[in-house]
């Protein structure tokens, strides 16, 4: 009667499904006793038999406390970036970015990161614009319409805080260069280190290439500049960088998505460190004031397009340092006071005074021919050597896009030429060293 009460009790059959994997080892156990006994084969079936029952219920034990301990251990970390990124319309890509800036620097600030997150450049085919970016753009198609050198007169404007995004899975020392859905460049990121841009210094690392787009004539103009009063004579466009030679050195010429046709006073301003200038030397001012650091500068340059033009009216530059230090988000002009830019071609259709480079007093003037298609300019004094080097005329130079100039190069194209003097006063310096390409 006892026995009849205890199996109607609803817990005796709870232990015994619990403790049923010790039951079927207890049986493995018996079993294996009765076969050294009797040698007889059914045995060593119920042992396999035991120990498969016995295997399912210790895995179910495991299954349960697996699952409890990981409910009991969601990280604090996933609800706080929630709770901070509610402006954001892409959630799983904040989480990793802000994971990524955690390992690169724990004095990072992540809420700012997220509150001001965008999109990466890949996701969006049209003008390279984000929410973010077309009130930016509206602003630079007025400029550039109305030829105008900014509310600095440098081409540029400081817009606050930077807003870079697409970090996550970048290390320190990787870049990345992607053209936008029309074959434009597109986006331009890397994780710059102190290293690169010790190792990039005295010269200029490669040669630039061509942007998607470059345009088929190149014109030498005169670009009067109201900041400083100086009229620069030289070429229209240059491949301007969108992550300078000065950051990335050797690996800012892998790419063509890494150039775009920029203006002259797009590329330096109208003093020399306006333009994309502007926000190179706050990176590398980051640097000098941090020698040998470990901490890394996510970099990171978006060309905005009107439409379906191939030529940007300008780029955002936002540039943040791991250790917050270094903040900030640039806006960078692409145009010519005084001259009207078709942004379709490239083809300068506006009134401008066109001039070949003036010597300098010092040398006699020297003969000057039509501009050949490379944007190299043929000049009678001009030789080439037997090894493919260009020698400039006497009281000429070479200015690359990084303010220094060389008397002999291999690429005239890729340099503006023009007198010592004129050189001097618009602030370039002779380079320190040469390399494959250039010799001072």
């Amino acid at each position: 009667m006892k026995n009849k009460n205890l199996i109607k009790k609803w817990w005796f059959w709870v232990l015994v499904i619990i403790f049923f994997p010790f039951f079927c080892l207890y049986g493995i156990y018996h079993s294996i006793i009765k076969y050294r006994k009797t040698q007889q084969k059914r045995w060593i079936v119920a042992i396999i038999s035991f120990a498969l029952v016995a295997l399912i219920g210790f895995g179910g034990y495991v299954s349960a406390f697996s699952n409890s301990n990981n409910n009991d251990t969601k990280s604090d970390p996933a609800y706080s970036i929630s709770s901070n990124s509610s402006n954001s319309s892409n959630s799983s890509n904040i989480s990793k970015s802000s994971s990524s800036k955690v390992t690169k620097s724990s004095s990072s600030s992540s809420s700012t990161i997220i509150s001001k997150s965008k999109p990466s450049s890949s996701s969006s085919s049209q003008s390279n614009s984000t929410p973010d970016s077309s009130g930016i753009l509206a602003k630079l198609i007025n400029y550039t319409n109305s030829k105008s050198a900014g509310p600095n007169q440098n081409y540029y404007w400081n817009n606050g805080s930077a807003n870079v995004s697409g970090f996550d899975t970048m290390n320190a020392g990787d870049y990345n260069f992607s053209a936008d859905g029309q074959g434009r460049s597109g986006t331009a990121r890397a994780v710059l280190t102190y290293a690169e841009y010790q190792s990039s210094k005295g010269s200029r690392q490669g040669e630039p290439l061509d942007p998607p787009a470059w345009p088929a004539s190149n014109p030498k103009v005169a670009i009067t500049f109201s900041l400083t009063q100086r009229t620069y004579h030289g070429y229209l466009y240059n491949r301007s960088h969108s992550i300078a030679d000065s950051l990335l050195g050797q690996y800012s010429y892998t790419s063509e998505y890494n150039f775009t046709t920029g203006t002259r006073s797009q590329n330096v301003g109208a003093n020399q460190n306006g333009g994309m200038r502007a926000a190179e030397e706050l990176a590398e001012n980051y640097w000098s004031n941090h020698p040998d650091t470990s901490e890394t500068i996510d970099y990171e340059t978006t060309p905005l397009y009107s439409g379906a033009e191939t030529i940007p009216r300008g780029s955002i530059v936002d540039e943040k340092s791991s250790d917050g230090i270094l903040n900030t988000e640039i806006i960078v002009i692409n145009d010519a006071e005084g001259i009207t830019i078709d942004y379709n071609s490239g083809t300068e259709i506006g009134p401008t005074t066109q001039e070949q480079p003036k010597p300098s007093s010092s040398t006699p003037p020297s003969s000057a021919s039509t501009q050949s298609s490379d944007n190299s300019v043929a000049n009678t004094d001009v030789t080439t050597t037997a090894d493919g080097w260009t020698v400039a005329a006497p009281g000429m130079v070479y200015v690359s896009d990084s303010n220094k100039y060389y008397s002999e190069v291999k690429n005239p194209g890729n340099y503006a030429y023009m007198t010592q003097a004129e050189a001097d006063s618009a602030g370039n310096t002779r380079a320190e060293r040469g390399n494959q390409y250039a010799r001072p």
